[in-house]
C-alpha cells in the first residue's frame, strides 16, 4: 500500500524520542552519543524495519476490514434479496388463490420492492464472486438466470409487433424449449412447464431466448408497454406513462390462465432458490467469503481490492452507463431498457449506481419496501469503508474528489427519479431523441458514471495499489459522448 506518510510519520516520531529519551545504546552501555556510528546505524535500522514492519501490518489489518465489510454488505444485501423475493413468490400465490384487481396490484408491488435490494447487489458482479461463477474461475454463475435481459416475451405468451417491438425486439432466433416458435409460445403449447424448461434460459447467442428470472415475472404480471392508444407503434401515439397493460381477465376467465399461474410459480421458485445460492456463498463462514477475506499478505488483499474496484468501474460505465442507458438512450427502444414491462428502469439506475456508493462508503442502508423514495426495511451495515482506508493512507484529495463524483452522478440518478416519479417514466424521457432536453438528466447520468469510473481507473487504483483495469471493455457505447449511437 501507500506506506511513505505513515512510514515516514512513525519513523520520525519514533526515532526522535528514541535519540531525546537516549534508549540507543552502545555496546559499552554508554549513552547512544558515546555508541560507535556503526552500532548506532544498525539500532536505527533495525528500529525502522520494526516500525515499517508494524506499519505493514496496521495497513494490512485497515485493508482486511474493507474486504470484511464489503462481504458483510453483500450477505445483507442478498439477504433482503431472498426476503423480498419470497414475499413476491407469497404474493403470486395469493393474486392465485383470488385472482382479483387488488391481488395482482399486490404482486406487483412485491416485484417492485424485490428490485430493490437486489439492484444494490449488481456491483458484485464483474468479478467471478458466487452470482457470477459458482467454481470462482468462469462465468458459469446464476446471474444469467436470475436477472438476464432483454426478455424473450413472445417465446413465453402472446405479443403484439409494431414499430417499438418488431422482429429485432421479439424475434427468437434460437431457443432449447422444444416449442414450435412462433406458431407456439410456452403459455399456449403444450410444454410442461417446470425448473428444467426454465433453466433453458440465455443460451441463444443474442439472449433472445430469457425465460427466467425477475424481468419474466415482470413480463407476466404487466405484459408489454404498449402505447396509449394500445398499439405498439409509437408512430401512432405518445408512449403510455403507467407500464404494461396485462389485463386481469388473462389469470381469471382466459383458457390459459392456470398455466400463466404455474409459469410465475415456476419462475419464483427458481429465482428464490438462485438467489438462496448466492446469498449462502457470502454468509459468515462460506468457503468464498472465508477465502475473500482471510487474505494473509498485502498483496494478496490488493488482489481482492482490485476486484471490488473493477467491479464497481465495470458496472458504472460499461454496464449501467452503456448497456442500459446509452443503448435504449440512441436507439429509442423501450424494449433496450431494463424493466420494460413495470416501468421501472429508473430505479434500477439508482439501486446500480447506490451499490456503486455502497462499496465505497462500506455502508448499505437496506431497502424501499413501499416505494415512496425512503429506506425502510432491511438489514442495514455500517463499516470501515474505502473512504475511511484511503483517509487513513493520507489520501485526502483522492478521496474528496472521488466523493464529489459520487454525489454529481447522485444528483443525475435523483433528477432521473423524481421525473419519473412525477410521470415520465425513463421510457418517455428517451422518446424524442438522445439529444432531446427531457433527455439530459438521463445524458448527464452517463457522464457522470463514465467520470467517476474514470477516477476509479486512474486515482483509487493508484492510491490503493490495485490493479489497472478498462471500465468500458464490456460495452461498445462510446459513454464519452451520450448522444453517439451504440
Amino acid at each position: 500500500m501507500k506506506l511513505k506518510k505513515i512510514v515516514t510519520a512513525m519513523s520520525v516520531a519514533m526515532l526522535s524520542g528514541a535519540v531525546l529519551t537516549g534508549c540507543l545504546k552502545g555496546d559499552d552501555g554508554k549513552d547512544g552519543k558515546d555508541a560507535s556510528a556503526a552500532n548506532y546505524d544498525e539500532q536505527i535500522n533495525a528500529l525502522t524495519a520494526q516500525i515499517d514492519s508494524l506499519s505493514g501490518q496496521l495497513i494490512l489489518d485497515k485493508t482486511k476490514a474493507v474486504l470484511e465489510t464489503n462481504a458483510q454488505i453483500a450477505y445483507a444485501s442478498y439477504s433482503d434479496s431472498v426476503t423480498t423475493a419470497v414475499a413476491l413468490q407469497n404474493a403470486i400465490a395469493a393474486f392465485k388463490a383470488n385472482p382479483t384487481a387488488e391481488t395482482m396490484m399486490a404482486a406487483k408491488n412485491a416485484w417492485l420492492a424485490s428490485r430493490e435490494p437486489y439492484g444494490q447487489t449488481e456491483v458484485y458482479r464483474f468479478r467471478l464472486s458466487p452470482i457470477d461463477s459458482t467454481n470462482y474461475a468462469d462465468e458459469d454463475g446464476p446471474e444469467g438466470d436470475i436477472n438476464a435481459w432483454p426478455l424473450g416475451e413472445a417465446l413465453i405468451d402472446y405479443t403484439v409487433s409494431g414499430t417499438d417491438f418488431g422482429d429485432g425486439e421479439l424475434g427468437v432466433t434460437t431457443h432449447e424449449t422444444g416449442i414450435n416458435y412462433p406458431t407456439e409460445n410456452i403459455i399456449n403449447s403444450g410444454v410442461t412447464i417446470d425448473e428444467a424448461l426454465i433453466s433453458n434460459t440465455a443460451t441463444a447467442e443474442d439472449e433472445h431466448d430469457v425465460i427466467a428470472g425477475y424481468h419474466a415475472i415482470e413480463f407476466m404480471l404487466w405484459g408489454q408497454d404498449l402505447n396509449q392508444d394500445g398499439s405498439a407503434d409509437t408512430a401512432n401515439g405518445a408512449r403510455d406513462m403507467t407500464g404494461g397493460q396485462r389485463p386481469l381477465t388473462d389469470f381469471t376467465s382466459d383458457p390459459l390462465a392456470d398455466r400463466r399461474f404455474q409459469y410465475m410459480e415456476v419462475v419464483a421458485q427458481k429465482l428464490v432458490d438462485d438467489l438462496i445460492s448466492v446469498r449462502d456463498a457470502w454468509a459468515p463462514g462460506a468457503a468464498y467469503r472465508s477465502a475473500f477475506t482471510g487474505v494473509t499478505t498485502q498483496s494478496e488483499a490488493n488482489d481482492k481490492i482490485t476486484e471490488i474496484l473493477t467491479a464497481m468501474g465495470t458496472l458504472g460505465a460499461s454496464e449501467l452507463a452503456g448497456e442500459r442507458m446509452q443503448i435504449a438512450l440512441t436507439a429509442n427502444s423501450q424494449e433496450d431498457e431494463h424493466s420494460c414491462f413495470s416501468d421501472n428502469t429508473h430505479r434500477d439506475i439508482v439501486t446500480n449506481a447506490m451499490g456503486i456508493s455502497n462499496n465505497y462508503y462500506g455502508e448499505y442502508p437496506g431497502y424501499d419496501s413501499d416505494m415512496d423514495g425512503l429506506v425502510d426495511s432491511g438489514t442495514p451495515v455500517i463499516g470501515y469503508g474505502m473512504d475511511d482506508l484511503l483517509r487513513d493512507l493520507g489520501e485526502n484529495t483522492v478521496a474528496s474528489d472521488f466523493e464529489a463524483l459520487l454525489n454529481a452522478t447522485k444528483a443525475g440518478y435523483d433528477a432521473i427519479d423524481a421525473s419519473a416519479r412525477a410521470g415520465m417514466p425513463f421510457d418517455n424521457q428517451i422518446q424524442n431523441g438522445a439529444a432531446d432536453a427531457a433527455a439530459a438528466d438521463v445524458r448527464a447520468t452517463i457522464l457522470a458514471l463514465n467520470a467517476q469510473s474514470q477516477a476509479i481507473r486512474n486515482s483509487l487504483v493508484d492510491a490503493l495499489d490495485a490493479s489497472d483495469f478498462d471500465p468500458n471493455a464490456d460495452t461498445e457505447c462510446n459513454v464519452s459522448n451520450p448522444t453517439e449511437e451504440c
